[in-house]
């Protein structure tokens, strides 16, 4: 018999470092404003996001939040959608951190997605 009851889940934040390589699955929901931060307001792109290999694959994050400003970028115009990239880092500028990117999928990574999305059923796509 399976446990019909799922556990709460908690609130953690994606660590990107973790991922940083990783194939990215992002199904883009929506931008967020005056999001209250330690840091201040903040703006969000709000996502589920799917890591499809790596060391963290088959890891998910259901209806999160997408603080790093490039990703934002990134994956605002895409909201409805899905986005598929690799997960790395820009050019460091004095003083700040590498942003985090999202690159271009390749032909290869374009089958890693395919193949994720045939076998999840239950993925909330």
């Amino acid at each position: 018999m399976s446990d019909e009851f799922k556990d709460p889940s908690t609130a953690t934040g994606i660590e990107w470092k973790n991922f940083n390589g990783s194939l990215l699955l992002v199904k883009v929901h929506g931008q967020e404003h005056s999001i209250k931060t330690v840091h201040g307001d903040s703006s969000a792109i709000r996502a589920d996001v799917f890591v499809l290999d790596g060391d963290h694959s088959g890891e998910s994050y259901v209806d999160t939040l997408v603080f790093p400003k490039v990703l934002q970028s990134q994956l605002k115009p895409s909201i409805g959608a899905m986005v598929l990239g690799r997960l790395g880092q820009g050019h460091k500028k004095p003083g700040q951190s590498a942003p985090w990117t999202l690159a271009a999928a390749t032909a290869e990574d374009k089958t890693l997605g395919r193949e994720f999305l045939a076998k999840s059923v239950d993925t909330p796509f």
